[in-house]
């Protein structure tokens, strides 16, 4: 059995960060797939025995679970002295961890989820919506990465992994055409 298993979902983004930087790192792993969509990760059984938040991913390893991507990176990070911020780096890896939760990430794969999973077509306000946020977020990173070839400077750091972890799936899944309109990101 592999150090780490990740219990984690094909379709998150968030399962890809961590499962991205296991790989980069050279760590030892193994997906667990789970049935979302049927509702594994709602039921009490799961949620006691894996992770009371209901979510993916979860990093298991020496019969701990470990939730939510960045705790989970920066973790990896510490553990493994590797992608992480140097000791001058810590508060603006901070910063922008906190700006992918609360803005990047979340708009984006909310809009995804919004326009691609649900079983009824979005409101076309709550998609307006997500967008702008997701087009104010992207507008910030963009800039940001105009002068620098990652989020930290001239490294990958999991700020990196981290908000890269939608950015892969296809324009006509997102209905962002990152090339196009931020090409600091797409770059």
């Amino acid at each position: 059995m592999a150090r780490y298993r990740l219990h984690c979902i094909g379709a998150s983004g968030n399962s890809f960060k961590v499962a991205l930087f296991l790989n980069c790192a050279g760590l030892d792993w193994e997906p667990v797939g789970l049935d979302f969509a049927g509702g594994e990760t709602r039921t009490p059984d799961w949620r006691a025995a894996t992770n009371v938040m209901g979510e993916v991913p979860v990093l298991e390893v020496d019969g701990r679970h470990m939730s939510q991507s960045g705790a989970i990176l920066l973790w990896l990070a510490e553990t493994h002295g590797v992608f992480g911020p140097t000791r001058e780096e810590t508060f603006e890896a901070t910063r922008w961890l906190l700006f992918d939760n609360h803005k990047f990430t979340s708009s984006f794969a909310q809009h995804r989820f919004q326009r691609c999973f649900m079983p009824e077509p979005a409101h076309p306000a709550v998609l307006a919506y997500l967008r702008a946020r997701t087009d104010s977020a992207f507008s910030i990173v963009d800039r940001h990465l105009s002068d620098r070839s990652f989020m930290l400077g001239e490294r990958p750091t999991i700020v990196d992994f981290s908000m890269l972890g939608y950015l892969y799936y296809p324009t006509e899944e997102t209905g962002f055409d990152l090339a196009a309109t931020f090409p600091a990101i797409d770059a």
